[in-house]
């Protein structure tokens, strides 16, 4: 078997042993946030700070979740990490956010934080900001999930199938999560570009 050929049939069984409960239970949480009008805030770092980006985007235009993440302003995140750490920095930023009970925090991630390993510190503390004010907390993450899924109202685990490519399918199925979400019809409140262009 080639290395193309492993990699699609790990998506496949990425895809087939996806948590469907977790993913509804997921959907039902963000009906909630929007039904109370409540904000959604999206922490992620490194490719999942990306992917926390597009998915503010699409929160906000196909779902009409208003949605925000730190990572969209540069200069704001750098001067909290500059001036109070990367630790606390999510944190902070939450905290000026006024986050509250009727807000949601979504993180995406590979392995969810992991204080005793110092891997991801400032998400584990974004989440305990987020518990703290009462908000509710759901992940899209990898592995096991690390602390973010010990410490979630709900989270969807894309499981490992190789060692080798933890990251890759992590980052990768964080989009198809979010994407069907958005998707969802209890969600979706407008139209895709595309897919109006068809009818």
């Amino acid at each position: 078997m080639t290395f193309i050929d492993r990699y699609l049939a790990e998506v496949a069984s990425v895809a087939e042993r996806l948590d469907r409960q977790a993913i509804e239970r997921t959907v039902e949480l963000l009906v909630d946030v929007r039904t109370r009008g409540g904000r959604l805030f999206i922490v992620g770092v490194g490719g999942s700070a990306g992917n926390a980006s597009h998915a503010v985007n699409d929160f906000r235009k196909i779902a009409h979740v208003e949605a925000y993440t730190p990572t969209d302003n540069v200069s704001e995140l750098t001067a909290r990490i500059n001036d109070d750490g990367w630790d606390t920095s999510f944190a902070n930023w939450l905290t000026g956010s006024k986050i509250g009970r009727d807000d949601a925090l979504c993180v995406l991630s590979v392995g969810g934080g992991d204080a005793d390993r110092g891997v991801s510190v400032n998400l584990i503390r974004a989440i305990e900001t987020a518990r703290s004010a009462g908000a509710r907390v759901f992940g899209i993450v990898g592995r096991d999930g690390g602390f973010t899924a010990r410490n979630s109202d709900v989270c969807v685990i894309v499981p490992p199938i190789s060692q080798d490519t933890v990251t890759a399918h992590s980052e990768s199925f964080q989009a198809v999560v979010w994407h069907l979400l958005v998707s969802h019809p209890s969600l979706q409140a407008a139209p895709m570009k595309w897919e109006s262009l068809e009818r």
